[in-house]
């Protein structure tokens, strides 16, 4: 009886061990505050990247826009977390954020709260997407604003893309029409 009883442990706590979380699991808030779950976007591929309004690569925005007005629909979207973990590019509230991207870029896709991607404080959404031992695929660290990460339609990462990456590389453009 007690071997069984051990057995039994061993297999529970192997289970866990081993259930990886998906995109889905999280609950964010959008850059309005309100609760955003990402569940509501099972069945779409996801590109998920970290902005910012003072960067170099802040141009990004026109052509995520330019790739959310052409793709995006039922089968693929963008989410945008702003974030200012780089050289303090990103030092705006959530309203000025808006506002800069919606002035600037006209941006549509969906925009996040402010959030920390990398460091002690780094958004549990985050942590997800740089360790393989919760993502189940890779590791990565964020590097640089205009970070990508892949989600599939089932709500696993795919891959990261390097922020120089531009949005409308044929690596972002070939996964999402495939």
């Amino acid at each position: 009886m007690k071997k069984i009883t051990l057995i039994l442990s061993m297999v529970i706590i192997a289970g866990a061990v081993f259930a990886q979380q998906s995109f889905y699991d999280f609950k964010v808030k959008d850059i309005d505050g309100k609760e955003f779950d990402l569940s509501s976007l099972k069945g779409k591929k996801v590109l998920v990247v970290n902005t910012a309004s003072k960067c170099g690569l802040t141009p990004q925005y026109e052509q995520l826009q330019e790739l959310y007005e052409k793709y995006g629909d039922e089968r693929f979207t963008i989410i945008g977390f702003p974030a200012n973990n780089f050289a303090n590019q990103e030092p705006g509230t959530n309203e000025e954020i808006e506002e800069f991207c919606q002035k600037n870029y006209g941006v549509t896709f969906t925009m996040m709260d402010k959030i920390s991607v990398k460091g002690d404080d780094m958004h549990p959404l985050y942590q997800w997407l740089t360790q393989k031992s919760k993502n189940g695929v890779l590791d990565s660290e964020v590097g640089w604003n205009f970070q990508k990460y892949l989600i599939d339609e089932k709500g696993n990462l795919v891959k990261m893309v390097e922020p120089k990456v531009k949005p409308n590389d044929e690596q972002i453009l070939g996964w999402i029409t495939k």
